[in-house]
């Protein structure tokens, strides 16, 4: 994240993402201002991907685009110049899930823009029914006499992939009682509609039960936006599965049979809402890439 400004404002980030929304809505990143080269090119110091691959600047969804949802999750962390969004694209009359990060210069350049869309129709695993609803609880500001540090807010984070990794009933984080997770739209916790049986069970209990243990190994890790005011951290990583996993005895004594028997890994963009010490809400967007695919950010030095 060199580069990165410290010194923009909630208001002034903002300014920035709607700046660049609505030059991804006219299909022309030139109305971008690109950090070291400024509007209209994007050679310097730009780093611009989409679903886990360098693009450059007016390739993917910058030509495919054809409108956005009203889904509109924005945040950002100013000490950093981080500026992330959750939302819908519409492409080919699909709607896709979406997250956005955008790493701003001092100046309000943008140098980084990381992008996953959810293309369902590309997907093997289909998400019923998402919606994409405001949260209020995702939306407040934390009391400043309650706000958590930057550190804490990223130990509690890491704490839940630590969790989800090779996962055996034990507990890395704290989960507050009424915490919630939406994954690609859906929600998969407290929903006994959905398609896994686990989606019944609230967040700690899912963990609790080792349901996750067919998750090898959460790598790749990054944790480059931290809104403290909000209690919220994003985070990316890699979710990998040898598939090699046939069936396995859950912390209650029920054996059940895994369901990724061949290797397979998802990359994840995800946002935690951390509330009174414990995660409250977990909002995901992830898409299956090769197995074991590295990233390209790795050589920026996010990678854990």
């Amino acid at each position: 994240m060199t580069g990165l400004s410290t010194r923009l404002d909630r208001a002034a980030l903002y300014a920035v993402l709607d700046r660049y929304l609505a030059a991804l809505d006219a299909r022309d990143p030139a109305q971008v201002a690109w950090a070291g080269t400024g509007a209209g090119t994007w050679a310097g110091d730009v780093f611009h991907t989409e679903n886990n691959v360098a693009l450059v600047p007016g390739d993917g969804l910058w030509a495919t685009i054809t409108g956005r949802g009203t889904y509109d999750f924005r945040f950002c962390d100013p000490e950093t110049g981080q500026i992330g969004l959750f939302t819908t694209v519409i492409e080919s009359g699909d709607e896709s899930a979406a997250a956005l990060r955008l790493g701003v210069t001092a100046g309000g350049e943008v140098c980084e823009a990381e992008l996953i869309v959810v293309r369902q129709r590309d997907e093997a695993l289909h998400f019923p029914d998402p919606r994409f609803e405001p949260k209020s609880v995702m939306e407040a500001f934390v009391p400043e006499a309650e706000r958590m540090t930057r550190e804490r807010l990223l130990t509690l984070a890491n704490g839940y992939f630590a969790t989800l990794e090779q996962n055996d009933g034990q507990l890395f984080t704290a989960f507050h009682p009424d915490c919630q997770r939406v994954e690609n739209g859906t929600q998969t916790t407290n929903n006994p509609a959905f398609m896994l049986p686990i989606a019944k069970l609230g967040c700690e209990a899912q963990f609790r039960l080792g349901w996750y243990r067919y998750d090898d190994r959460l790598r790749a890790r990054r944790f480059p936006l931290v809104d403290v005011e909000r209690g919220l951290v994003m985070a990316h990583g890699f979710i990998d599965h040898r598939g090699v996993l046939e069936r396995y005895t859950l912390t209650d004594g029920r054996e059940v049979e895994s369901h990724i028997r061949r290797p397979h890994t998802f990359y994840l963009s995800e946002v935690f809402k951390i509330e009174s010490g414990a995660i409250r809400q977990v909002e995901a967007n992830f898409i299956t890439v090769p197995y074991h695919m590295p990233s390209p950010w790795d050589a920026k030095g996010q990678g854990q």
